[in-house]
């Protein structure tokens, strides 16, 4: 039975007629694949090849490809090169006198310059994860009654939280005999 893989949706960018040897930028396209942009980003800065420049140049246009796309939201450091690839371009051909009134051929090669980069599975696992985190539950939660207030502990919290000074506090008043006793006296 067949896998059935599911597309991550990406985003790239492309470098046309890059005055280099598709040769020479495949050596350089190829260290970057697979790899996170910041790491990416980090191979390129130490190379010494020429045509890395190029190669960075299209990488930072890929993330802000990827940035400046309002339906995707997505981060430039959480991203990852998927693809990189060098395909040959035009060659220029210029011809150069030589002895005995012939021409050799030179041929000036240029490239095109591709970069796909997609979301890393880590970084859309933990936004995956922190979206059904935010997300409300799609049940209806039964309305709850708070308790009715307690009023027989009433009279002692308004003496406590009284805001006269305690010199003005009143004494608590003792509790009165039953009028009964009263009609005797």
């Amino acid at each position: 039975m067949a896998t059935l893989e599911t597309q991550r949706p990406t985003v790239r960018a492309q470098a046309k007629f890059v005055r280099s040897s598709a040769r020479k930028a495949r050596l350089i396209t190829d260290l970057i694949r697979g790899r996170s942009v910041p790491e990416a980003r980090t191979i390129l800065a130490f190379s010494t090849r020429d045509v890395a420049r190029d190669v960075e140049k299209v990488l930072h246009s890929a993330v802000a490809n990827a940035e400046s796309r309002p339906d995707l939201h997505w981060n430039g450091d959480d991203l990852e090169v998927v693809t990189a690839f060098a395909d040959e371009g035009r060659t220029l051909k210029r011809f150069r006198p030589r002895a005995r009134g012939r021409a050799s051929a030179i041929h000036k090669r240029t490239c095109h310059i591709t970069v796909e980069l997609a979301v890393s599975e880590a970084a859309a696992a933990a936004a995956a994860a922190a979206a059904a985190a935010t997300r409300p539950s799609r049940r209806r939660a039964a309305p709850t009654q708070e308790p009715a207030p307690d009023t027989t502990a009433a009279p002692e919290a308004e003496q406590i939280e009284s805001p006269e000074p305690e010199s003005e506090a009143k004494p608590i008043a003792e509790p009165e005999a039953p009028q009964a006793e009263e009609g005797k006296e």
